[in-house]
């Protein structure tokens, strides 16, 4: 069994033309809050069997801070959690790791909104309806169930603000 976490990368520069979207960094606010909500986590016990990250630096940025707090090893790239990222590649590298770990595990994926809300989404209910977003720094936990099944019974257990946590 896996516990999926969703985490959304905290908050970045703005966008504009100066920077490319994919090299959009934390700003300290975003880097101070990361920390907190990564601090909260680590305090309640939890760690991470693997931190799978986005190749956006604003993500990877995010995904070390995961790291540095204590919550697992180095964070690894996964292309499907870029923004442009397909729901289905992701879903081979859970379905694959699945397979290769037979104990319960926890996985955290570290990307952005609208992509982890759609994912969620997906997992929960087959299908996107636009509903459900994830703030800057914040967390849907989803209980996989078989993902070889066609029918899995996925099960929300954690859906929050960053506020919440620290």
């Amino acid at each position: 069994m896996i516990n999926l976490y969703l985490f959304r990368h905290g908050i970045a520069a703005e966008r504009s033309d100066k920077i490319h979207d994919a090299e959009r960094p934390l700003i300290p606010k975003g880097q101070r809050r990361t920390r907190l909500v990564a601090r909260r986590l680590q305090q309640i016990g939890l760690r991470f069997d693997v931190i799978m990250t986005s190749p956006f630096l604003r993500a990877q940025q995010t995904a070390d801070i995961l790291h540095e707090e204590g919550l697992g090893d180095l964070p690894i790239p996964l292309p499907p959690l870029a923004p442009t990222g397909e729901f289905a590649r992701g879903m081979a590298w859970l379905q694959d790791w699945q397979q290769n770990h037979t104990t319960e595990s926890n996985v955290v994926f570290v990307g952005h909104q609208p992509n982890l809300g759609h994912w969620a989404e997906q997992l929960l209910w087959g299908k996107v309806g636009d509903r459900l977003i994830v703030k800057k720094a914040g967390i849907i936990g989803i209980k996989l169930g078989n993902l070889s099944h066609s029918e899995t019974n996925n099960e929300l257990f954690l859906l929050t603000s960053p506020k919440w946590l620290p």
